[in-house]
């Protein structure tokens, strides 16, 4: 097992430099876009993410819609200042959320639904910040050749703490390469809350946000939706940010395992496979099993040259300094335990909801 995953780790690595951000050919076309913030609360950074939005290069109207289930919200006050600030740019706060429902970022999203103006329609989390060029890079996507909805990778940036540092490197050395490997094996079926972009003609054509209200994946359950129609779902090649702001390691746990559940859900399959994803705790059960013989002791040594080859590649590959390869290990252990503890959880807290998991993904609010 542990040999597996060095192999799985080398192939990682050698296919991150194709992810590098090229430049992108100009939109044929540039139409009028609406973009879609559903908020909970006021993390940290959350004015900084939204103010990336509202920052972008793009000739055609933009309309920024960002909604709240409650008018005492305190993302409603940073809405607010962002709309003084940016004035001159189409801005509306909208409050309420269609309840009862399980999700409640649908709720917010099927509120906004009946303000959206323009023929492009983009959702994006509200812990994502993006480049100046993100509308450009967007649009360019959507208009290739059967492109249905453009989604986004992205990768993590980290708050203050070892902790934030940790929820960052699970992003860029875990999740990243996988998705790689899985897009270019075609064995990913990726689409990400980081960005869903779709023309306002194929979300009625799905049903709406309605047609989604108790998925936890709703991201993903959207883009399964859009691959029914025919039309593809497609990733460009450039990543956006993603704040890891956990301060605990509760809240660390908290949120890996909402993350782990909720793909073992959605696929209980290749989600079992990915264990050869976590080579370390093999290499050291070996190595512990065979009374830290040589063989042993050299597949661990390999395993961690593994592992610490692909973060390298990873770093370079996102222009991250590589001053955190020494938390590698603990990251790994880390996931492993994470991995495995998902195998045994119902339930799920969500923004300080708890809900239990079904086995068709969707979920029950508790």
């Amino acid at each position: 097992m542990a040999a597996i995953g060095c192999i799985y780790a080398l192939v990682a690595a050698a296919l991150m430099p194709r992810f590098r951000s090229a430049a992108t050919a100009p939109p044929a076309a540039r139409p009028s876009v609406t973009i879609l913030k559903p908020l909970r609360g006021a993390e940290a950074s959350l004015a900084d993410n939204l103010r990336s939005f509202c920052v972008q290069r793009y000739d055609s109207p933009v309309q920024l819609l960002f909604g709240v289930e409650d008018e005492s919200d305190p993302a409603a006050a940073i809405v607010r200042a962002l709309a003084v600030e940016y004035r001159l740019r189409d801005i509306a706060l909208v409050t309420g959320s269609v309840l009862p429902i399980a999700n409640p970022k649908v709720g917010t999203l099927m509120a906004l639904e009946p303000r959206i103006r323009h023929d492009v329609v983009i959702i994006a989390d509200s812990d994502i910040a993006v480049p100046p060029d993100y509308l450009e890079r967007i649009v360019s996507a959507l208009q290739q050749p059967g492109v249905g909805l453009v989604t986004c990778l992205y990768r993590g940036e980290p708050g203050a703490g070892v902790w934030a540092e940790l929820a960052a490197m699970a992003i860029d050395h875990n999740f990243l390469p996988s998705v790689m490997v899985g897009i270019r094996s075609g064995l990913a079926r990726p689409c990400f809350g980081s960005t869903i972009a779709l023309r306002r003609d194929t979300l009625e054509v799905i049903g709406g946000f309605g047609a989604f209200a108790d998925h936890l994946a709703d991201d993903h359950a959207i883009g399964e939706a859009v691959r029914a129609t025919g039309m593809r779902v497609t990733v460009p090649d450039f990543v956006v940010a993603h704040l890891c702001s956990e301060r605990t390691a509760r809240e660390l746990v908290s949120h890996e395992l909402r993350w782990a559940r909720t793909i073992r859900a959605l696929n209980p399959v290749g989600y079992a496979a990915s264990v050869v994803t976590y080579p370390l705790p093999f290499a050291l059960a070996g190595y512990a099993l065979l009374n830290a013989s040589r063989m042993a002791g050299a597949v661990l040594l390999a395993t961690l040259a593994c592992r610490l080859v692909l973060a390298l590649r990873v770093d370079h590959t996102l222009g991250v300094a590589f001053t955190r390869w020494w938390l590698g290990p603990v990251r790994d252990l880390i996931s492993f335990a994470i991995f495995a503890a998902s195998f045994f959880v119902r339930t799920v807290t969500w923004r300080g909801r708890r809900y239990r998991v079904r086995a068709d993904a969707t979920v029950a609010a508790l």
